[in-house]
């Protein structure tokens, strides 16, 4: 017996829980707001950020997968892995946080066959590091896109001045020279750094 790879399909938010074969008065949309309303903690702040670089390179609708090898593909079918880090947490802080980044090598997971690869490596083919830079509590909006900056930098580069280390202050990025487009820039720098 074997069990293949389910397939995600689009939710609305509209779908409603069930139970005896009745709906129930509360649907997917309110899950959502139950689980997914703290933007600024560390797990759902990078998927938002992956959420806004799709929106500004205008991905083809591709449902996010949570194991993929890397986060998004271009309309060129650059590939892309999104990282994000923040001065302001939604925890309590006696100081603004440092900003840092994940960059290890990983083993790309096969979803299809749930075997993950013997090479270890960065997937993608750019590097994008989304920092949530606004530092007013009062004002925090990670909605608003003009409270973040964005680095855009070729695997390449980290592969040549990173090889293996795992991760990578906001400083030791900047003396790679990223590209740093605002949010209506990000899909040219994509292109630019991939040629």
């Amino acid at each position: 017996m074997s069990f293949p790879k389910i397939v995600t399909t689009k939710k609305t938010g509209k779908e409603k829980f069930t139970f005896n074969g009745k709906e129930l008065d509360f649907d997917v949309c309110s899950f959502w707001a139950w689980s997914s309303s703290e933007l600024l903690g560390n797990a759902l702040r990078g998927v938002l950020a992956e959420y806004i670089i799709s929106k500004s390179i205008n991905c083809k609708e591709q449902l996010r997968e949570e194991w993929d090898a890397f986060d998004l593909i271009s309309p060129e079918g650059i590939t892309i892995e999104v990282k994000s880090s923040s001065y302001l947490q939604s925890w309590a802080q006696s100081k603004l946080s440092s900003i840092s980044f994940s960059i290890q090598p990983t083993s790309a997971l096969d979803l299809s066959t749930n075997k993950y690869s013997e090479i270890r490596k960065r997937q993608a083919d750019v590097y994008i590091f989304c920092v949530y830079s606004h530092t007013n509590q009062e004002s925090a909006d990670p909605l608003n896109i003009e409270h973040w900056e964005f680095y855009v930098i070729p695997t390449s580069v980290l592969n040549e001045n990173c090889q293996n280390q795992k991760s990578i202050s906001l400083a030791g990025l900047l003396k790679l020279n990223p590209l740093k487009p605002s949010y209506n820039e990000i899909h040219n720098a994509i292109i630019k750094c991939k040629n």
